[in-house]
């Protein structure tokens, strides 16, 4: 039985779940907490196996109630379940924090039942989403254009050839096409069609 503890501000999120939880014979509802306060109070009675945390709430917010949480050394593991589409960067704090597993709460039953599971054996469960907004920043941060180089790229998403780049930035044809070899190998393409692709699937213009 794994002995799961529900933290979010909004009832009806927390009856929700609660209805949710009866309906799996391996899973057992062992506390509710309308804050991350009343989590880490609640914790520290109950240590539950498992956590379902929402960030956004009163006094004490989920990520903060994790590293609280974490820091006192229990075995609970911690599932951040929010409604919002985090930025990277703060969905790459929740872990830092200590989170076990990142979701959303449009995830399905089975889906969520099987998070419990995978994350209660020691594994980190990730939405798709989260993986996908993690490995996109993991990309952008390998790509590094000069200044000169991107204001290049630039210009070559507006379909400009190289003389038309070498007159718009003053720089020879030949300089322009220097450039453009090198935006080609940094973004692992062979053609500026391939280059404009991948430039505005990594948001880079």
């Amino acid at each position: 039985m794994i002995r799961v503890m529900v933290v979010d501000d909004h009832e009806v999120v927390r009856q929700g779940f609660e209805m949710f939880l009866q309906g799996w014979d391996n899973l057992e509802l062992v506390g509710l907490a309308s804050d991350g306060q009343e989590a880490i109070e609640l914790c520290e009675k109950l240590q539950p196996d498992i956590i379902l945390m929402d960030l956004v709430m009163p006094k004490i917010n989920g990520i903060e109630a994790i590293r609280i949480i974490k820091n006192k050394n229990y075995a609970t593991k911690i599932i951040v379940l929010t409604s919002y589409a985090n930025e990277q960067s703060q969905i790459r704090i929740a872990l830092a924090a200590g989170a076990d597993g990142y979701l959303y709460k449009d995830v399905s039953v089975a889906e969520l039942a099987q998070a419990i599971e995978l994350v209660h054996k020691g594994h980190l469960v990730l939405a798709p989403e989260v993986r996908q907004a993690l490995l996109q920043a993991d990309q952008q941060a390998e790509i590094k254009l000069s200044a000169r180089e991107m204001d290049v790229l630039k210009l070559m998403v507006k379909g400009l050839s190289n003389p038309d780049i070498g007159s718009q930035l003053n720089i020879s044809a030949a300089t322009a096409k220097f450039h453009v070899s090198n935006i080609l190998s940094k973004l692992g393409v062979s053609n500026r069609t391939q280059a404009v692709a991948a430039a505005q699937q990594n948001r880079l213009v």
